[in-house]
This record gives structure tokens, sequence and C-alpha cells, in this order.
């Protein structure tokens, strides 16, 4: 399984900030509006991320236990940046410093095994939530 859904310790570390443009005011599938606040004349910002403390507004969890974000297909574009330790096989120091101040380990390469072909024989949803694939059918005699 992805290690996000058992953390969520970013969306409680940091202030999301981005440029208005990304919010649904200006175009469709944008983040949504109301759960923005204005941060200066060009960016917004997640609500619950200005200030102290800090817990984004659309993060749905328990960190360490469960973890969603509920806008992930609506997301600012600074969420997206941020990758998980380990995730594209390099240490995150955002990731780390987050999950450290929740009490978490830091993520290690090991923590990404299970998308290994070898170790992918679970059924647990792959990174963009959707279900294993069924095995091909057996071919139908002639």
């Amino acid at each position: 399984m992805h290690p996000c859904l058992t953390c969520g310790a970013c969306c409680t570390q940091y202030r999301v900030a981005f440029h208005w443009l990304e919010s649904d005011a200006h175009g469709e599938g944008g983040v949504p509006s109301h759960l923005t606040e204005p941060l200066d004349a060009h960016r917004l910002c997640m609500r619950g991320t200005y200030s102290a403390p800090v817990r984004c507004v659309a993060l749905d969890a328990e960190i360490g236990v469960y973890s969603r974000c509920s806008i992930h297909p609506q997301r600012p574009s600074v969420c997206r940046e941020v990758d998980a330790s380990w995730e594209s096989g390099a240490p995150s120091r955002q990731c780390d410093q987050a999950r450290i101040a929740h009490g978490l380990p830091p993520l290690t390469a090991a923590d990404w095994r299970w998308r290994d072909p070898a170790g992918n024989d679970d059924d647990c949803p792959d990174d963009n939530g959707n279900s294993p694939s069924s095995p091909p059918a057996p071919p139908i005699a002639a």
C-alpha cells in the first residue's frame, strides 16, 4: 500500500500556498475556492495551513493510521510536487521532517517494495486508487 495512505503528516506541517489561477474560480477542475483563503495579491493558501496549528482542511486522516486528501484530483501544484521519501528513489527532507514531528520513522526504499512486480500480489489499490486489474480470462477453445 502507498505509504501516504497511512501517513498524512506533511498536510499538518506546511503552508500550502499557490497562485490564484489554480483555483476553480478561474478554471474548471481547479482547487475548490471555498477551501482556500487569500495569502497575498497573487497567492491563495489552503485553509488550515496559514497559521499554527497547521492542518489542511482537505485532509481526512488520523496521522499514522489512515490518510487521504479529499480533493486529491484537484490538489494544488505544490502538493503534487512533494514526493514521499524514496518514492522517486531519493529521500525527501519535507517528508522526513513531517513524519518525525509525529513520531513516525522516515520512509526507506523498503517501504516501496510493494510496487515491485514480485511484491505486488496484494489486493491494494495502486498509487491512483485504482483497484488491481483482474487476471486475464482464459482462452476459449474453438
